[in-house]
């Protein structure tokens, strides 16, 4: 009889300990874009190789980013370039980054490049305060890419 009655209280006590919510993530800060989509001169060295060599700037973002690198590809393919799209959705939901798939579809139609530059100097910036808000020994290995960032451009 001993066995059913510990059984009985240990499954009684576990009820009481009710998860009343998601745990939230660290790294997700609301709000908005850390730099405008003009403020290109925050980052000389990314907007020099931008102008030089776009297609090459633009797989190393995707690259940084975590997703294929040749995915900037599929760009010429369409009026609607469906990688900057999918970068510019993909970053603004990681982050918690307020705007819409209208918002992502105008800047990835009207100002590629800037948009493209935007998404890097962002991917930097919450890689620079996620080391810097993290301790050394967790979770280093998924942001090595992107911090190893900081300080230089993506090449």
């Amino acid at each position: 009889m001993l066995p059913c009655i510990f059984l009985w209280k240990s499954s009684c006590n576990m009820s009481r300990h009710v998860v009343s919510g998601q745990p939230k993530n660290r790294v997700r800060e609301a709000g908005a874009w850390s730099t405008g989509l003009c403020e290109c001169y925050k980052d000389i060295g990314d907007c020099c190789l931008a102008c030089c060599c776009l297609p090459l700037f633009t797989c190393k973002v995707t690259s940084a980013a975590g997703a294929c690198p040749c995915l900037p590809l599929l760009d010429c393919i369409s009026c609607v370039p469906p990688a900057s799209l999918a970068m510019r959705a993909s970053v603004r939901e990681r982050y918690g980054i307020k705007g819409s798939v209208w918002s992502d579809c105008l800047y990835g139609c009207c100002c590629y490049t800037l948009s493209w530059l935007q998404i890097s100097r962002e991917l930097k910036r919450r890689a620079a305060s996620h080391a810097a808000s993290s301790p050394p020994a967790s979770s280093a290995a998924r942001y090595t890419a992107l911090t190893s960032l900081q300080g230089a451009h993506l090449v």
